[in-house]
């Protein structure tokens, strides 16, 4: 395959997870924004959201102001914002009609007409009442790409390309989160628990990894705790979003393109050994560390993989 094919899959893939993950952070701050939380000052859902998707020193040179007309303007439409969901959407798309050949038309249809019903939405239509509606269908889009790609694609290279870009983004949207958020799952907050603020913040970011329910289910005898949390998102790997499910899908992935190449090149091997470190830690032994630091490093060696899967295979 072409390095240009490869680079467009991968980063098709990586735009339309980028566009739901900055979605559901967006419903997060707005769910807080419309609920009371003891001890919470005003705008802290919505510094949540920005922080969390790396948007907040973007957003405070363009707007003093911290409220949803102004995070919805930003986070959705804005083409000053890399990581709007405008902005992300419309860079998959282009990536996908790069590469339109090598797509199903099932694929392509998903990916096109989200772009093209997204344009007839507008700031000023997506009022904050209708705000809701509009990212509840921003999520199902992005599922709606996602079950194209897996029932759809032949599990050739290209799939694999696919497959890895959707997971690096997902692994380091879960990493940001948590590394923003990180001192509120250290284990002296279970001690601590300061009532309704410490529980708000736990949920908020088990609702922006979409964990909420499921947690209960992984966690059935137990409230939330912040190691729980902590693992849950990390180490669990039947929890779709935490970093070692991602991992355990991209070194899946490696092995399949090794097969398909007949080789494994470094970057390969690099996604096979985080895959092994995440596999033989305990969460315990990431607080021994430190969790910031942990996070840092592993966001660095993603970051790492991510830059050398583009030089193996001469991404354009």
């Amino acid at each position: 395959m072409l390095g240009r094919t490869a680079s467009s899959l991968f980063w098709m893939s990586r735009y339309h997870e980028r566009a739901q993950n900055v979605a559901r952070l967006l419903e997060v701050g707005y769910r807080g924004a419309i609920m009371s939380h003891t001890g919470q000052a005003d705008g802290t859902h919505w510094q949540f959201a920005l922080s969390c998707s790396g948007c907040l020193d973007g957003f405070r040179q363009k707007y003093e102001e911290l409220n949803t007309r102004n995070l919805t303007n930003y986070m959705v439409f804005s083409k000053d914002n890399p990581s709007s969901v405008r902005n992300s959407l419309e860079l998959a798309r282009n990536n996908a009609r790069a590469v339109r050949t090598s797509l199903t038309a099932e694929l392509w249809e998903a990916i096109n007409t989200t772009w093209i019903d997204f344009c007839e939405h507008t700031p000023q239509s997506v009022t904050p009442d209708r705000l809701p509606d509009f990212l509840a269908w921003v999520n199902q889009r992005a599922h709606l790409f996602r079950g194209a790609l897996l029932n759809t694609v032949l599990r050739n290279d290209g799939y694999c390309f696919s497959q890895m870009g959707n997971f690096v983004e997902r692994a380091d949207n879960t990493a940001r989160i948590l590394n923003t958020q990180y001192w509120v799952l250290l284990p002296d907050s279970d001690v601590v628990d300061d009532g309704n603020l410490d529980r708000y913040q736990w949920s908020a970011i088990l609702r922006a990894l979409s964990g909420r329910r499921s947690y209960r289910f992984a966690y059935p005898d137990a409230r939330l705790k912040a190691f729980n949390i902590a693992e849950f998102l990390i180490l669990r790997t039947e929890m779709p979003r935490s970093l070692s499910h991602c991992y355990d899908w991209i070194a899946d992935t490696a092995d399949d393109l090794a097969t398909i190449y007949g080789a494994s090149e470094p970057s390969l091997e690099l996604a096979k050994e985080i895959c092994a470190d995440l596999s033989k830690m305990e969460m315990r032994e990431i607080y021994q560390q430190g969790l910031h630091e942990f996070l840092t490093d592993f966001t660095g060696r993603n970051n790492q993989f991510a830059h050398m899967l583009c030089e193996d295979y001469n991404f354009a």
